[in-house]
This record gives C-alpha cells, sequence and structure tokens, in this order.
C-alpha cells in the first residue's frame, strides 16, 4: 500500500474525536495528538528509538512490523551505524501502540506500508542514533575532564587520545543525565562501517530458525477463549437469523452470539469452536448483496471501457497534445489492444488472527498488527474509550502483502466485538482459517485495461490513449482523496517514461461499484499497469521492427529517464549477451516506491506451460543500507510476482468466491522458483522502496519472453489457467 495517511484536523475531526474520547475538549491537536489520546507510552533517556542496558545492550525500538521483509536489520543498522555500536550487541523490539512518536513519517500513522519502512526512517533514526553518541561522547568527557573532539566511538567503546577507554555500559547512567544535543551532526555516508555492507543480516533468524520467534498463534494467556467467526457466503449480506441450539451442544464451547460481521462461536479450544460454527444453523439476508460473478463483473467492466455503459464517470489522469490525432489515425501506424487482470488474494503463511481482551474500557490487544493505528481507532470506537489507551502488542506476522492493514480491521475489530461481550478482561483470540481467508476478502482488484498507440515514422509513439476500468481501494476511505482519481488504480501509468516520451497523451480511469471488497495487494496498482506499459513497449517495439532493449533506450533518454536507462543498461549486461540455450528472454523496466527495477527473465515451455529459469535484476533503490536483504525481497518478490502471472485467479460464482485454498488457489512452488540474482546499482540518494518494487515487474517480463517466443502477445493474467 502506499496511500499517504495526512487528515487536516477539521472542525468535524476534532468534534468526533472529543466525542470519542468522552467529551473532551481537544485545544491545538494534531491528527497524532487525537490518534494518541489516552497513551501512557514513557519515552528513555536516548529518546522513543534506543534503549541501552547496563550491559551495554543496545535495543532498537521499531516502529515498523516485522512481517518477513527483514525491516528490522535495516532499522537497527540505520541507529547502530551513527552510535558507532557494537553491532554483535544491538537487539530489535517492536514499538508500542502511539501515533504521536512512532508515526510512519510518510503516511502519517503508526503503520507499515508502501515499501516505506527504511525510506521513512532514515533521517529519524540516524539522527536518534547520532544524537546517543554524542551524549556519550558528551558523558565520557565530562567524566575524563577532557574535550569531545579528543574522543572517537567504536563498537561500543569510547577511546581518548590518551588511551583511556569506557564502554557504552560503563557510561550509560551517566549518558542518561547529558542534554540530548540540539544540533545533531550525522556522518558522511563515504565514512560508514556498517550501512551497505553484508554484516547487515537479520536479527529475527535465529528465533525463526529455533521456533521462539512469537507469533499471534503461539499466545497462550491464562483462562483464554478460542473464537471463530460464521461470515455470510455473499459479500454485503447481513445475518437474518440463526439457531445456536446444536452448536452449544458441542463440547467445549462456551457462547455463541451475533457480530457485526456475523457470528461468533467461543469456546474453549479452536477445534470445538470449528465443530461448533459447523453445527451452527444460520440465515443470510443476501437482499443488498453482491450477486455477480467475476465473469459479469469483468462484462460488466468492459461494458464501461467500450462505452456501451455511459454510467461511470472517467477521470483523466494524463491529457495534453491534440487527442484529435488519436481518433484520426488509421492504417499501419496504429496499435491497439486489451488487457484483464483477476482478482487476487494476499495468500499469506498466516491467516488472519488476533488476541484481545477487555474489561470496560481496557482494551489490550496482542497480535501481528501493520497499522497500529488504525487498529486502535477502531477498537475504541468499538469499546468508547481513548484511541491511544488501547494497548497493542505487535509479534511477528507471517506475511502480510497489504493484508493485515486496512481501514475496518475488519479481523481485529471483530476479535475486539468478542471480546467486549466476552467481558471482564478474559482474553480471546480469533482464530480464521484458510477458508475464512481466501473467502472473505480482501482481494486485488479485478482491472481492465485499453491501449491505443499511434506511431511514428520512426515507429515510436506519437500519441497514446490509454483506459483503465477498477474499483477505487480509496473510495469511502477516511483518507483524503485530494485532487485526481485514486491514485492506488493509475500509478505506473501516471508518470511512465513512456507517456513523458509521447507528445499527444489521453489517459482516463473509471472506478465503477463492485460489492467485492478490495485492497492494497503488494505493489498496489503497478501489479497490473507494469504489465500493461512493458508488454505494450515490446509489441509497439515489434510492430516497428526494433529491438525492444533499444526501443526502450530511444524512449527513457527522451523522456530523461536515467535512472530507468542505467537499470536496464545494467541488468542487461549482467544477463550477458545471449540467453541460456533453448531459453527464450524478456525484459521489463518499472518504477515503484521510489525505486527503479529492471529485469531479464529467461523462459521456456515445458508441456506447453511457461517455466522461468534465471532472472536477472537490477534495482536501483538509492543508498542500499542492507544489499542481503534488498537481494533477498528482490527473490521473494519475483517469486510472489510470477506466482501471480503465472497461476493467480479468485474467480466469484453467483457472488461466492470459488477458491477456499491452495488446492484450487495455485501458488508457485519450490521446485519452479527461478534463479534470481540481484545487482543493486550504486547511489547516494536516500533509500527508496525494496519490499514491492520487485513484485510487478517479473510479470511482463516473462509475457516478453514469451512473445519472443512464439509472436503471441498475452492480454489476460494468468498465463495458466488451471485453479477453476
Amino acid at each position: 500500500m502506499n496511500a499517504p495517511f495526512k487528515p487536516a484536523p477539521t472542525r468535524r475531526d476534532v468534534v468526533v474525536a472529543s466525542t470519542l474520547v468522552g467529551g473532551a475538549l481537544l485545544v491545538g491537536c494534531s491528527p497524532a495528538d487525537l490518534m494518541s489520546a489516552g497513551s501512557k507510552v514513557e519515552v528513555g533517556a536516548f529518546g522513543p528509538f534506543i534503549k541501552i542496558a547496563p550491559d551495554g545492550v543496545v535495543t532498537v525500538v521499531s516502529k515498523h512490523i516485522e512481517f518477513g521483509q527483514g525491516n528490522h536489520a535495516g532499522l537497527s543498522a540505520i541507529v547502530a551505524e551513527e552510535l558507532d555500536a557494537d553491532w554483535s550487541k544491538v537487539k530489535v523490539e517492536q514499538a508500542p501502540a502511539n501515533a504521536k512518536l512512532y508515526a510512519n513519517g510518510a503516511l502519517g500513522a503508526q503503520l507499515t506500508g508502501g515499501s516505506s519502512a527504511i525510506s521513512n526512517s532514515w533521517d529519524q533514526l540516524r539522527k536518534a542514533g547520532a544524537g546517543a553518541r554524542a551524549m556519550f561522547v558528551q558523558a565520557a568527557a565530562n567524566k575524563w575532564n577532557v574535550a569531545v573532539g579528543e574522543i572517537t566511538v567504536k563498537d561500543s567503546v569510547l577511546t581518548h587520545t590518551s588511551g583511556k577507554t569506557a564502554t557504552f555500559g560503563d557510561l550509560v547512567a551517566d549518558a542518561a543525565k547529558v542534554n540530548p544535543p540540539t544540533d545533531i551532526k550525522l556522518k558522511d555516508p563515504k565514512t560508514f562501517t556498517l550501512i551497505g555492507t553484508d554484516r547487515v543480516r537479520r536479527k529475527d533468524a535465529q528465533a525463526k530458525s529455533d521456533g521462539t520467534a512469537r507469533y499471534t498463534q503461539d499466545v497462550r494467556l491464562p483462562d483464554m477463549l478460542t473464537a471463530v467467526v460464521a461470515h455470510p457466503p455473499l459479500f454485503g449480506a447481513k445475518l437474518k437469523s440463526f439457531d445456536a441450539a446444536d452448536a452449544k451442544k458441542v463440547a467445549g464451547v462456551v457462547d455463541v452470539f451475533e457480530i457485526p460481521t456475523g457470528v461468533a462461536v467461543v469456546a474453549q479450544s479452536t477445534y470445538a469452536a470449528r465443530m461448533g460454527r459447523e453445527a451452527l444453523k444460520v440465515e443470510w439476508d443476501d437482499g443488498k448483496a453482491e450477486k455477480r460473478g467475476s465473469a459479469k463483473i469483468a462484462e460488466d467492466f468492459r461494458a464501461v471501457l467500450t462505452g456501451k455503459d455511459s454510467s461511470a464517470k472517467w477521470e483523466p489522469f494524463d491529457q495534453r497534445g491534440d487527442l484529435s490525432k488519436l481518433d484520426a489515425a488509421k492504417g499501419e501506424q496504429v496499435f491497439e489492444t486489451t488487457y484483464e487482470f483477476p482478482y487476487l488474494a494476499h495468500a499469506t503463511m498466516e491467516p488472519m488472527n488476533c488476541v484481545a481482551s477487555v474489561d470496560g474500557s481496557d482494551v489490550k490487544m496482542v497480535f501481528g498488527s501493520q497499522g497500529q493505528t488504525l487498529d486502535q481507532l477502531n477498537a475504541a470506537k468499538i469499546v468508547g474509550c481513548l484511541p491511544g489507551s488501547v494497548q497493542i502488542e505487535t509479534l511477528f506476522a507471517g506475511g502480510s502483502f497489504g493484508r493485515r492493514a486496512n481501514f475496518q480491521s475488519d479481523y481485529a475489530a471483530e476479535c475486539v466485538h468478542i471480546a467486549k461481550k466476552v467481558g471482564k478482561g478474559r482474553p480471546v483470540k480469533l482464530v480464521w482459517t484458510r477458508e475464512d481467508d481466501m473467502r472473505a476478502g480482501y482481494f486485488r482488484p479485478l482491472t481492465l485495461h485499453a491501449v491505443k498507440v499511434v506511431l511514428d515514422k520512426d515507429g515510436y509513439p506519437a500519441a497514446w490513449r490509454h483506459r483503465i476500468v477498477t474499483q477505487s481501494i480509496m473510495k469511502g476511505s477516511p483518507m483524503p482523496a485530494g485532487k485526481g482519481p485514486d491514485g492506488t488504480a493509475i500509478e505506473g501509468t501516471q508518470g511512465s517514461p513512456y507517456l513523458k516520451a509521447t507528445p499527444v497523451v489521453d489517459a482516463q480511469v473509471a472506478l465503477p461499484d463492485a460489492g467485492v471488497p478490495v485492497l492494497w495487494w503488494r505493489s498496489v496498482g503497478a501489479t497490473h499497469t507494469a504489465f500493461v506499459m512493458e508488454h505494450t513497449i515490446d509489441q509497439l517495439a515489434a510492430k516497428a521492427g526494433k529491438d525492444p532493449i533499444d526501443y526502450r533506450r530511444a524512449l527513457y533518454t527522451k523522456a530523461g529517464a536515467d535512472r530507468h536507462l542505467a537499470v536496464l543498461n545494467l541488468a542487461v549486461e549482467k544477463a550477458g549477451p545471449a540467453a541460456t540455450a533453448g531459453w527464450s528472454r524478456g525484459v521489463a523496466v518499472h518504477e515503484s516506491f521510489g525505486s527503479v527495477v529492471a529485469q531479464v527473465a529467461e523462459v521456456k515451455l515445458v508441456d506447453g506451460a511457461p517455466r522461468v529459469g534465471r532472472v536477472v535484476t537490477a534495482i536501483d533503490c538509492g543508498v542500499a543500507v542492507s544489499p542481503d536483504q534488498i537481494a533477498a525481497q528482490m527473490e521473494g518478490g519475483t517469486c510472489y510476482g510470477l506466482s501471480a502471472a503465472l497461476y493467480g485467479e479468485v474467480t466469484l460464482t453467483d457472488g461466492k468466491v470459488d477458491q477456499s485454498n491452495f488446492d484450487r488457489y495455485r501458488v508457485l512452488r519450490i521446485n519452479e522458483a527461478p534463479t534470481v540474482e540481484t545487482n543493486i546499482a550504486p547511489s547516494g540518494n536516500p533509500p527508496s522502496g525494496v519490499g514491492e518494487p520487485g513484485t510487478p515487474v517479473i510479470g511482463p517480463a516473462v509475457a516478453n519472453a514469451l512473445l519472443a517466443l512464439n509472436k503471441t502477445a498475452t492480454t489476460r493474467l494468468p498465463l495458466v489457467r488451471s485453479n477453476v
């Protein structure tokens, strides 16, 4: 996800917040103040991000959840570099929920998303580390009665020119009494000794290897109950009635009751709760439910795309030049095509789950919270307490890809509703099964594109018409829409160097409603726009009789897209002059979350299906804090994107989701994973995104390899349709 969360505090906001917090008048409050109202988080001597123990161990407090992306390594390395701490004595712990202290600077709330963990923390954590270092240096200078300029720090040891030394542990009490500096001096990046090296490895590897890492499913609390929820089979359906008699006869079932999203079954164990749910008799009111299948929704979207349905509003996001040239163009110089992309599930390794307890207005939550601020606000609304007073202990999570953060805090809110009903502070663990997770939403939106390009005499785009039809992720959200259409629907097309290099552009988006719940999915809009732009470029190059790599180079030069050109050249250089014997090559380049990624993929057909072997990746992501983690994210993002391109598809029949588990929602298997080689372009720019930019590039690279192999374009994903 990458939408900004920076709501302006209006009078309405203050009224709503004051009502929520019990009628208190909050004067001069910022959004972070409102969201943190009631918090009792205390900050130590070295600020909210650093704790230093008497034994010298440095603990970096991470405001970002760790759900597999490895950001704890990079975040702690930023602090350790400026602090000159002994890397072997640096630990990481998850920050408490407090938006005022731990808001994501890019998103305006305590929230992990948009591949922004490192980028939004870069200056903040550098200053935190440098400030703490200055406090230790001043403490040593005071103790030794020497000038601060005569003291150096290395690996948590302070040394004076006279030979005197002291460790962080020796000086921590004295340093804690020093006033933090107001003028913080940061290192010259040329002097970094940790950042950018292979020493920056994961801090959670040992715990995740030996089983001591704590996930929500590991939580065991005294007198804890387990709950599951019966959700309606159709999106938008409501509970009509239920009979809990048989469910309550199941051994271990404690209670059955209605919550806003369905019927909760609370029991002594997960097994009892599931058996109770199976015995439950429920009637649903589907009068306002979405009853269309995915094929009908796609058909309706096509009607919008072709103009047969004029009810949807078209919103331009890039229009310039003489648009009449698009309508007048005919013949050989015109290229036209359409693309269709299905709904996709996030398919996280760990389905949704949460532990909560409610005792009056006292709310405690323990789970893998991706959006602590959102979860606090929604929990406070349910219970009627101060948002900041909702305590959240954030645990590791087994993946997210955007799923664990949504405006409604759906599964977390369910848990709070159930815990409120149970009451008396008794903890309740809500468990979603894989089937719950697959069928209850949320999904990457079904999306259609139509492209028309008029070529000039040299075969390059002279005019480009682009139409996108998709559901809006942001519609109805608390985030301000701002000017223009939903940015999550058009990112990757808007601002594309190919459009910048085209004199005439008419790009518009329509956002018709559908009752299927949609959400950001790893790389958000780039998951379809990258495919459209990159596969279209290869087809244009073929139509012009030009090499697709040289074709891109010409367009990047014309658009002034130096970073695109550099990573393309790096990937092509590292890939070598020719593909492996028997394999076809495809290339794709795309910018998302501030980073530019180029990939050269080698593909062949095995029993008629694509098999990807070698993938050479080049990335420009600014300063490479942890090269090892960047490579890992390129590998993971590539496999995730390849899985979707080959197999990913959620379908609906008469409004019901057809897939329920991995038997029908096919994902990439280990023996299908390609070899991914990662090459990082040198850069002095601040760090940019890494977690998501590798995902959208592999699909079009594979499609372009197939185009080179059999001269057939790909206009619909997935490439292998075998799950329904």
